[in-house]
């Protein structure tokens, strides 16, 4: 096999990964790679309408790549609704992700009837990005039960807004956050929150 055939194997290849991606932005990122080695390929064959589509679908993803990472850290870009600990929708999407939220929070229950639990839905649109459940521990500290983003908006920073940008804790007269215990691949230290054993802590300014 020549260093060709292999260029247009692994182009190809990462073309089809690429569509495997659920996370948005990784798969424009794979797409634009893969439509650059196949722009080159074809383009070393003299293949040209095959150079032309890629240099399209290279074209469509920056321009989609640009508008995601400029959306990134955006505070406009997301919002948190107050929903009842008992609601349908948060009912429906907790059970549409149970596994994965098993994945990253192992043990996770919510008892919705127990006192003190709020929850809220944080919103990219009309699409959830993620789910954010509280207990009032009282004496001013939020303890998050679950903190969950749902796969496609991992590659963004909707933990940012909600404990950063959106107010949610402190119009809620919260002093001290506390992030849930024994989460996989915790994100907050990124954020600034100081480490207490598995959990991290965020002081509400």
């Amino acid at each position: 096999m020549s260093w060709l055939d292999v260029l247009g194997w692994a182009g190809s290849t990462l073309l089809v990964f690429s569509l495997m991606q659920a996370r948005v932005l990784r798969f424009r990122l794979l797409n634009l790679v893969a439509c650059v080695i196949l722009v080159i390929f074809n383009g070393l064959l003299g293949i040209w309408p095959m150079v032309a589509m890629n240099v399209a679908l290279a074209g469509i993803n920056l321009w989609f790549i640009r508008r995601l990472v400029s959306e990134r850290h955006s505070e406009a870009a997301f919002e948190v609704l107050e929903v009842g600990p008992f609601d349908e929708y948060l009912r429906h999407t907790l059970h549409v992700h149970a596994d994965d939220v098993e994945r990253f929070q192992p043990g996770f229950v919510w008892n919705p009837g127990a006192p003190g639990r709020s929850a809220y839905l944080v919103q990219r649109g009309d699409e959830t990005v993620g789910v954010v459940l509280v207990r009032d521990a009282g004496d001013g500290v939020a303890q998050v039960e679950l903190d969950y983003v749902t796969p496609r908006f991992r590659d963004f920073s909707p933990g940012e807004f909600v404990f950063r940008s959106s107010g949610l804790f402190r119009d809620r007269g919260f002093r001290t956050v506390v992030t849930p215990a024994g989460m996989v691949a915790p994100y907050y230290a990124r954020l600034g929150m100081r480490r207490d054993g598995e959990s991290y802590i965020l002081d509400v300014g």
